[in-house]
């Protein structure tokens, strides 16, 4: 079943769900690029862990750099091993928890060549810390002669740093070209419009490749049976102006009913 919502659904993100999500969109923006790229090339889904703090600390036992040692007593025979026992301290250790960053990447056949990276922002990617390493991350690609596509269909959370100002809207798509890198190409619209077509750049001289996100989108959520899981009697705490919650609200409301 479809979302109720012309195009992003910001349910998905206010009830929790953009994980699951995110993960779906990731894999099926896959298989649409392996159907329509040409033989030369070929898509992938790359996938990296990282930890990062987690904002709540928890309690684990370590050996402690200062412990109370207690002596061994003497052996039968008056000598001893010379060995103390250590108890173990419980200290509050900082609590790591695994990030799972997925991307999909275009490659050049026969020699594998990275060309194209696609990246669909998490909501990690947009507060500290993940928001500086998704920069610094991004700093290195564009070092290199890349082209980088950038998805950001989260309400909440930093844009990605431009030079000028964004054009206003809610959701965005950057493509910025590896023999371009002074300026981005910016796709903006809002939560009541449809998601654009977006072009993906693959290598000099083959045209760019048409990229249907609202086709995505919808594969994703109707896969994914969102309308089964999200609550849409509830309010929408995202940053929308007054006009958009309640605009946004009531076409939940009535797909409810």
């Amino acid at each position: 079943m479809a979302s109720p919502f012309p195009g992003v659904d910001p349910y998905l993100e206010a009830r929790g769900r953009w994980p699951d999500f995110h993960s779906r969109l990731i894999t099926y923006c896959c298989d649409v690029l392996n159907d329509r790229l040409p033989e030369t090339y070929v898509a992938q889904i790359d996938e990296r862990i990282r930890l990062v703090e987690s904002p709540e600390d928890s309690g684990r036992v370590l050996l402690p750099d200062v412990a109370i040692a207690q002596s061994v007593p003497p052996r039968s025979n008056g000598s001893t091993t010379g060995a103390v026992v250590l108890e173990p301290v419980t200290v509050e250790a900082l609590d790591l928890e695994e990030v799972r960053d997925t991307r999909v990447e275009i490659l050049a056949l026969p020699d594998r060549r990275l060309i194209t990276i696609l990246e669909v922002l998490s909501p990690a990617n947009k507060v500290e810390p993940g928001f500086s390493d998704y920069r610094s991350k991004r700093v290195e690609v564009l070092r290199q002669s890349i082209h980088l596509v950038e998805l950001d269909l989260l309400l909440s959370g930093r844009r990605l740093p431009t030079r000028g100002s964004l054009p206003p809207g809610h959701f965005y798509a950057f493509i910025t070209k590896a023999d371009r890198r002074e300026s981005h190409q910016v796709y903006a619209w809002s939560i009541r419009q449809p998601l654009p077509i977006i072009p993906i750049p693959l290598k000099a001289p083959d045209s760019d490749l048409a990229l249907d996100l609202a086709e995505l989108f919808s594969i994703a959520f109707e896969r994914g049976r969102y309308l089964r899981l999200i609550d849409y009697k509830a309010s929408l705490s995202l940053p929308l102006s007054d006009d958009d919650r309640l605009w946004a609200e009531a076409l939940a409301q009535a797909a409810s009913r």
